[in-house]
């Protein structure tokens, strides 16, 4: 498989001395579900925000496979409450056909949701529609942070189906922030524990 992300002796010290992470090495291959699990404060998310391109790095290479589309579904979206947004129109504003809007979220399962307030979608249809939105460009990366987060238990096992399916599918690469070892052990291909520095792999 070929590497769309390859990290090399990655280094991030914030402004105070504080390292957030410490010689991180991994490569993300096409067709790979790879979860990242640690505690709070372990780097998980400045390495993944370093992975998007939005955090500086102190020391190290970060090489993205040449015209590389990256999809992120982030942990949490604050949307201002009194102010209306349809489905239709949050999927509009990534610029993308209706047409292949509409297709992002019948593959997510929420295509009947399409004039629905984004405001009284429940958890798990509003990770759905999250992943509906990354998936509008047929992302080579997809990167969720959290993406069960607030998804009831049974909804994570669909969830993760529905990762798994997306991933079959488009062939992408996966990276996942979790903090549930469980669901991660049977949804991901490798896990990598990291408090930052690698503890291990497998």
């Amino acid at each position: 498989m070929s590497a769309v992300i390859s990290v090399k002796d990655l280094n991030k010290i914030y402004q105070g001395g504080f390292q957030a992470l410490k010689n991180i090495n991994l490569d993300i291959h096409a067709g790979e579900i790879f979860a990242l699990l640690g505690p709070n404060g372990a780097g998980k998310t400045t390495l993944i925000k370093a992975v998007l391109g939005i955090q500086p790095l102190t020391h190290g290479t970060i090489r993205k496979a040449p015209s590389i589309q990256i999809g992120y579904v982030p942990q949490h979206l604050q949307l201002q409450p009194t102010l209306p947004l349809s489905v239709r129109r949050f999927m509009a504003l990534t610029g993308a056909p209706e047409t292949d809007t509409r297709a992002a979220l019948d593959r997510t399962g929420i295509g009947h949701l399409f004039r629905k307030s984004v405001h009284h979608l429940s958890g798990g249809e509003m990770q759905r529609l999250l992943l509906a939105r990354a998936l509008v460009r047929k992302p080579d990366l997809l990167v969720l942070d959290e993406p069960a987060q607030g998804v009831d238990i049974n909804g994570q096992a669909v969830l993760y189906d529905l990762i798994r399916a997306v991933r079959d599918e488009l062939q992408c690469g996966v990276i996942m922030i979790s903090h549930d070892l469980h669901l991660v052990m049977a949804a991901t291909d490798r896990v990598i524990c990291l408090n930052q520095h690698v503890c291990c792999s497998g």
